[in-house]
Formats: C-alpha cells, sequence, structure tokens
C-alpha cells in the first residue's frame, strides 16, 4: 500500500528533534490548529477540558457524525478495525505518532540523538513516557502486522497507567492475553507476535493519516462498537450541544414507533402530521428545560 510519507507543507514547516524526525513547534500547532478554542498544551496541543471530554463518553456515534458530516468533515472516521473492550467508549486527547519502514541512515540519526540525550531505546517507548491523563495514543504503523507490533501486556499496562483510556494503532499489537484484563479500549488492525521491528518513529504530533481518517494532535478520539472518531476541537462543544436535540428526538421518536400505531414514514425522520409535529415540538421544549 502506498502512503503518503508526510503533508508536504508540514514537511518544510516541521523542525528536527531529538528522539524523532519531525514534530509541530509550538507556533506551527498554533497555526495549524487556528479554530482551536480552548487552552493548549505547553507543547501548543489544544487541550479540550475534561468536562466536554465526559459528556463526549455519553455521546452516540450517529450524534458525533451529524455534526462531523454537516460541517462537512468527512474524512473523520475509520472502522474495520478488532475493537478490544467494544463495551467501554474510548475518548480522549489525540497524540499522534507516525511510523515508516526502517531507512537505516535516517534512522541512525535519529536513535543516536535518543542516546546521547539518554532517551529509551525504542521510538514507541518515547513516545508512551510522553502521555498524559486523557491522552489517547493514535498510531500510523501504515496498516501493516508483519512489520512487528506498536505494544505487548507491559507497554499496554504504560499506556494505561499514563492515560487511563486506551489508543488506537493503524497496525498490530502483540499478548493480547496480557492486554484483555486491562480497563482499556483498544483499535487494532490485527495481533502478531513480533515486537516492534523494521520501523522508524518519523512523527510525534503531526498529521498523520489512519485509514480513511486525518487526525491532527489534539482531536478528540471516539471510539464505539462501529469504529473511531476524530472531532477537530472547534466542533466539540457543537457535537455536545447538538446531541441533546438528537437524543430528545430519537427518544421521542422511538417510543412512538413501538406503539406500533404508525408507519416510520409518519414519524421519522420527522412527524409529517401537524398534530404530531406540535406534539413532538412541545416534547423536545420541555426536555431541553431539563
Amino acid at each position: 500500500m502506498n502512503r503518503p510519507l508526510l503533508l508536504p507543507c508540514v514537511l518544510l514547516a516541521t523542525s528536527v528533534l531529538p528522539a524523532q524526525m519531525f514534530t509541530l513547534s509550538h507556533e506551527q500547532m498554533v497555526k495549524f490548529t487556528p479554530l482551536n478554542p480552548f487552552e493548549r498544551f505547553e507543547d501548543g496541543r489544544p487541550k479540550v477540558p475534561d468536562s466536554i471530554l465526559a459528556k463526549v463518553k455519553g455521546l452516540s456515534a450517529e450524534e458525533v457524525w451529524a455534526v462531523l458530516n454537516a460541517a462537512k468533515f468527512d474524512n473523520q472516521y475509520e472502522g474495520n478495525f478488532q475493537i478490544l473492550h467494544p463495551e467501554r467508549k474510548l475518548v480522549g486527547r489525540a497524540v499522534t505518532a507516525q511510523f515508516m519502514p526502517l531507512r537505516a541512515d535516517l534512522a541512525d540519526v535519529a536513535e543516536a540523538d535518543a542516546r546521547a540525550k539518554n532517551l529509551g531505546h525504542n521510538g514507541n517507548q518515547r513516545v508512551i513516557d510522553s502521555l498524559q491523563p486523557g491522552d489517547v495514543l493514535v498510531v500510523d504503523l501504515f496498516g501493516k502486522i508483519e512489520y512487528g507490533t506498536i505494544v505487548g501486556d507491559n507497554l499496554a499496562t504504560a499506556i494505561y497507567a499514563r492515560t487511563k483510556t486506551g489508543f488506537v494503532v493503524d497496525g498490530a499489537m502483540r499478548d493480547l492475553e496480557g492486554i484483555y484484563p486491562l480497563d482499556m479500549s483498544v483499535y487494532y488492525r490485527g495481533v502478531h507476535p513480533t515486537p516492534i521491528r523494521n520501523v522508524m518513529l518519523t512523527g510525534v504530533n503531526v498529521p498523520i493519516r489512519i485509514g480513511n481518517a486525518t487526525v491532527m494532535p489534539g482531536d478528540v478520539v471516539f471510539g464505539d462498537r462501529e469504529g473511531v472518531y476524530f472531532i477537530p476541537p472547534q466542533l466539540v462543544q457543537k457535537v455536545v450541544d447538538q446531541a441533546d436535540v438528537t437524543h430528545i428526538h430519537d427518544e421521542w421518536t422511538k417510543a412512538k414507533l413501538l406503539t406500533n400505531k404508525y408507519k416510520s414514514s409518519d414519524i421519522y425522520p420527522s412527524p409529517t402530521d401537524p398534530a404530531l409535529k406540535k406534539e413532538y415540538e412541545d416534547y423536545l421544549k420541555a426536555h431541553l428545560k431539563k
């Protein structure tokens, strides 16, 4: 599978840092996330408040997608994952990591810098060690399983300990039996016994591709049984607000359909009878006040 290395403008704008080839500086992070309405981490990554993340946990996929679709953010969903603990939603702030097939002349420079800084000898561990509570590690391992795995049970435990959330990897993991007991959501393409190998870490907190989705650092990750959504920070509050209307609409609609007195077209997507329409509007107003 041919994959773009990085957005050309990002390649030109990024600066070389120890331990990985590219990352966005604070100034560049602000530049590429200009619509973020919230505070930021020290590195410039958008920091959606915990109070809003708590509300996102109660949403449905339909409620998330309705706003993304209306705003024409059509490339923010990816499915066809294997999911660990699908009954548990995954919500948090994206920390992105990009890997590429190993090229020694590039990797040797980054690894020499890492050794000089007394950092971990593996790129995946360096990213894990940077995680904070509420983060979700999102990894572009270019959809391959045979290149080895992003984590086993020990490093998955480290992710859980630092974030209490989970992670998304467009690639593989290992030690599924050891990871399963952890109360974390994991989205992955497959399982393989081989440790991470023949790859190099080329970007941390840069734009990455996960399947058909484009992910920015600080996006709100929302994962459920269907797949994963990556919500730009500027749309999160609207998603939460609009969800109240969607939830009330669906509650009323399903209650009417369960009476079996109406055809689906009488009720959904909106009532056609003026009396039913008024009943719904009154129901909506009353419940929005609660």
